[in-house]
């Protein structure tokens, strides 16, 4: 990023229907948290009300920090049919959260977010939280889910598809954009 390049905010989301993961952070000169978090649905309701709840709860959140653009992670293929069902559906909620706020939206794999922000495309969680923590200075580790959001965020700032560089036209190999 360049010194000359106006910061803005970017919120990172990762989707689930019973916890949604999102993280703020504003990218300029240097990168900074600004927020991050759980949405929470309730396992006892319907379908329909999770998904309204994770639709609020976004709203709320991007109302509250005035992102300009999202970052959004992709989903993945599941042994479960039914889990990979809820998981897109969670994830069409997010989609629909940020363009319904005007937000420019960007999608990115597992992959591109660890190898982004760990250099490792197969890294585990824990190395997740910990390189978040480091490159945002955080005093502690964030939770799995909004760690994993405000990777995505980061890697976004990093260069992502409505970054500064693109991603446009590489494909993912072995964890790394070729």
């Amino acid at each position: 990023m360049s010194a000359d390049r106006p910061a803005f905010r970017i919120i990172g989301i990762d989707p689930g229907l019973r916890i949604t993961g999102f993280g703020v952070v504003e990218a300029g000169a240097r990168l900074r948290y600004v927020t991050s978090g759980t949405v929470r649905s309730n396992a006892e309701e319907s379908t329909a009300a999770r998904l309204k709840a994770i639709l609020d709860g976004l709203a709320e959140v991007i109302r509250e920090t005035a992102p300009r653009e999202a970052a959004i992670e992709k989903v993945f293929v599941n042994v479960n049919p039914q889990s990979t069902l809820a998981l897109g559906q969670a994830r069409g909620t997010a989609i629909c959260a940020a363009v319904l706020a005007g937000l420019a939206v960007a999608e990115y794999t597992a992959l591109q977010v660890k190898q982004s922000v760990v250099g490792n495309g197969h890294a585990k969680k824990e190395q997740v939280q910990d390189m978040v923590r480091r490159i945002l200075g955080l005093p502690g580790t964030p939770s799995p889910d909004a760690a994993d959001a405000l990777a995505c965020a980061v890697c976004h700032a990093h260069g992502g598809k409505l970054g500064a560089l693109s991603t446009l036209g590489f494909s993912v190999k072995r964890g790394r954009l070729v």
